[in-house]
């Protein structure tokens, strides 16, 4: 059998569609051989049912059946082909013993086996292979280099080598299991399944290196604002400690001289109401003694002496007016105190203010969006567009902070203007570059069906198309009727839902980009982890009416800061 064997070449057991050797080989009626699965998808996808080779026509498309004597004469080529690298690999299986294969027979010393025999399911020495040469019948056996466990290659209700591999269920074959209950199933020949699935483990822990990588960049990210939060915590503290200490300072102070002017303006009152009431006092004894003279006048009978003894001036004695005198001390209490209360009242709600932010982050809801989105635009940068950018059919407003789509004819100008402006996509650029620094703008867009924003690289490509991917040079979010995109991520939806103002933030340094709607202070998309090596330039396109009627602008107005 052996020698038999030796006569047939890999050419004949070579389908001529897939060029590999048959997996459950058939006949057509012409006479030609093919694998099934290689016909039949071949036939799937022709109009003419006929012959790859010979071309001839079948009117109706043949039943095949799987050619039993192919299929046994292919099942044993390949056992003939087998070898340690390519399908078993032998270095992983073999004996431990050196990397050996030891005879199964020899029952003192083993020895090292010279063949293992596929029907036996045996590996033999030199001596007790012998009978495999000699016998008739197990010459007509399958003979290979000897191989470790080969009960475990062979199938375990056929008792034939493991030589297939179906894709559906993920399982080894041999012949007889692919003709019989693996019909209609996508089966290859063990060899092409390890390479495959071999390249497949590689392009997989190429994947899993990636993540690694990126997880690790991620730790390390992660790492650093730690330290950067760590810092910015403790100059937080050192900061609010002494602020509040230098608080409490200008209270305490302010408590001290309160006592101390009330102190004095109490006894600055106090001594002037003793010396009124010391000269109230004196006048009325005065009064009381100008009452004795009146009455002693009053009481003379004789009219001379009455005469001569009434006085010649007033009879009343020199007094003051009370008019001219009040004291309103109540009245300047009442004042100050209701100063006091007021001041003191303010302060308390600043206090409550400053309690309810400490206790908003010690419970974990953190910093609230509106309060970051305020923190953002404190970066706001005045923006306005470059029309030498400007794609011909863009119009923008005599102020340069507007611009929007014209559907008149300006492709004349492509040829004539200037080299900076873009000419496919209808984007224009801001007029300022940033570089080491943040920045952040806010473009109304209103209820536009489709836009771009974003910010691009000063080197962006301006003439012809702008090829969609992460190296493009161009940061930006694209809306389309409902949903948003990355211009870098063709139809990867990152937000849902419109939005009629949108904000900008650029932290060069940082390496982010971030996109928030402004109405509800909710972040659109942010961009990690970029490298920017030039200048970064404001970055919009009003596009076209693809979508619906889209010809109102985009508008750069000013930062919405609502609390």
């Amino acid at each position: 059998m052996a020698s038999s064997n030796s006569l047939l070449t890999e050419q004949q057991f070579l389908c001529p569609i897939c060029l590999d050797v048959f997996a459950r080989p058939v006949s057509t009626p012409c006479g030609h051989n093919f694998c099934m699965s290689c016909i039949s998808c071949y036939w799937d996808d022709t109009p003419a049912c006929q012959c790859p080779i010979c071309k001839e026509t079948f009117e109706r498309r043949p039943d095949l059946k799987v050619n039993t004597f192919i299929s046994e004469l292919a099942s044993q080529f390949m056992s003939l082909q087998v070898t340690d690298a390519h399908i078993w690999g032998m270095e992983q299986q073999q004996a431990s013993c050196g990397g050996t294969v030891l005879c199964d027979i020899c029952t003192d010393t083993q020895q090292e086996a010279v063949k293992s025999c596929l029907e036996c399911l045996t590996s033999y020495c030199d001596a007790h292979l012998e009978p495999h040469h000699r016998a008739a019948g197990l010459r007509r056996h399958t003979l290979v280099d000897p191989l470790a466990g080969l009960v475990d290659r062979t199938c375990k209700e056929h008792t034939r080598l493991l030589m297939l591999f179906c894709r559906n269920d993920k399982v080894l074959l041999c012949d007889v299991c692919a003709s019989s209950c693996h019909v209609n199933h996508n089966v290859t020949p063990v060899q092409q399944a390890y390479k495959e699935m071999k390249a497949l483990l590689g392009d997989t822990e190429a994947k899993v290196q990636q993540m690694i990588q990126e997880r690790l960049q991620k730790v390390q990210a992660v790492k650093e604002s730690v330290k950067q939060s760590e810092v910015e915590t403790e100059d937080v503290i050192a900061n609010g400690v002494q602020d509040l200490e230098a608080l409490v300072s200008e209270i305490q102070k302010s408590q001290t001289e309160l006592v101390k002017v009330m102190e004095k303006k109490q006894k600055a009152a106090q001594e002037q109401a003793d010396g009124f009431i010391s000269d109230i006092e004196q006048e009325i004894t005065e009064l009381q003694r100008t009452t004795m003279k009146l009455r002693e006048l009053k009481q003379t009978e004789d009219q001379l002496c009455f005469l001569q003894s009434f006085p010649n001036s007033s009879l009343l004695p020199h007094t003051m007016d009370l008019a001219t005198f009040s004291f309103n001390r109540h009245v300047e209490i009442l004042h100050i105190q209701k100063s006091l209360s007021e001041s003191v009242s303010h302060l308390r709600m600043s206090l409550n203010k400053m309690n309810t932010e400490i206790k908003k982050f010690s419970d974990g809801t953190g910093v609230s969006n509106n309060t970051m989105l305020r923190y953002l635009q404190q970066y706001e940068a005045n923006i306005v567009l470059d029309p030498d950018t400007a794609h011909p059919l863009l119009i923008l407003s005599d102020d340069r902070k507007q611009v929007k789509y014209s559907m008149g004819s300006g492709l004349w100008a492509i040829q004539n203007l200037n080299p900076n402006m873009f000419t496919e996509h209808l984007a224009v650029l801001g007029q300022r570059g940033f570089s080491s620094r943040r920045f952040y703008f806010e473009v109304f867009v209103g209820g536009k069906t489709e836009w771009c924003l974003g910010v691009a690289m000063a080197s962006v490509q301006r003439r012809g198309a702008l090829v969609r991917g992460p190296r493009c040079g161009l940061w930006a979010i694209w809306f389309l009727e409902d949903k948003f995109e990355t211009f870098s991520s063709p139809n990867v939806p990152v937000h849902l839902g419109k939005v009629e103002r949108v904000g900008v933030f650029v932290d060069y340094n940082g390496g982010q980009i971030s996109f928030y709607d402004v109405q509800t202070a909710t972040l659109i998309y942010l961009f990690t982890e970029c490298c920017f090596t030039e200048e970064l330039y404001p970055y919009f396109n009003p596009c076209d009416n693809e979508y619906g009627s889209n010809l109102d602008p985009m508008i750069i107005v000013p930062a919405s800061r609502t609390e």
